[in-house]
């Protein structure tokens, strides 16, 4: 069996969890949600995920579980997509595509997707909140890794996908993962 590794990192709200439904459909992939790992620390603590990201500021033994966990997969054979912030770094033999998105978008399919643990009273809470969160991550991730996961460099592929439906940007992903098989 080939391996195939495909990480996901991007902007909250840019389509991560559908397109890597698709993406893992496709090619027969285990999916690692980092997301949903991180949310049921946030559950378990009694926490929004805002609330938690912040929390880990000052508790970097929460990022270093999940870390961990990433690092352990540059060593397995197999097929994975990483839904992940820090794949891209953690697991560098991945095909990393950061996913963007406009603010308003991300706020307005945060409170489209109705999540329990997500939850915004209008689109201008939600912008709030996610700023919040995201000068969180960037905080954390520059001082425990001293690495900038704004810097598109960091990415094999980066994806605008205001004004796509998940199946186009998955159908870009594939095109350009296919043409990164082969090189």
């Amino acid at each position: 069996m080939k391996d195939l590794k495909i990480s996901l990192a991007g902007d909250l709200g840019s389509g991560k969890t559908t397109v890597g439904e698709i993406l893992t459909e496709k090619y027969g992939l285990e999916k690692v949600s980092i997301g949903k790992i991180l949310r049921k620390m946030a559950e378990e603590h009694g926490m929004s995920v805002a609330d938690f990201n912040r929390y880990m500021e000052t508790h970097p033994e929460y990022d270093k579980i999940v870390d961990d966990k990433l690092k352990s997969y540059e060593g397995i054979s197999g097929k994975f997509l990483f839904d992940s912030r820090m794949a891209w770094h953690f697991v560098p033999s991945s095909f990393s595509v950061y996913m963007q998105v406009d603010i308003k978008t991300s706020a307005e399919r945060i409170i489209n997707a109705g999540r329990s643990d997500e939850t915004y009273d209008d689109v201008d809470v939600a912008i709030r909140e996610i700023k919040k969160r995201r000068e969180s991550e960037l905080l954390r991730y520059n001082s425990l890794y001293h690495v900038d996961i704004m810097d598109m460099s960091n990415y094999d592929l980066v994806v605008d996908t205001n004004g796509k439906t998940p199946a186009e940007v998955a159908d870009y992903i594939i095109k350009n993962f296919e043409k990164w098989l082969e090189r």
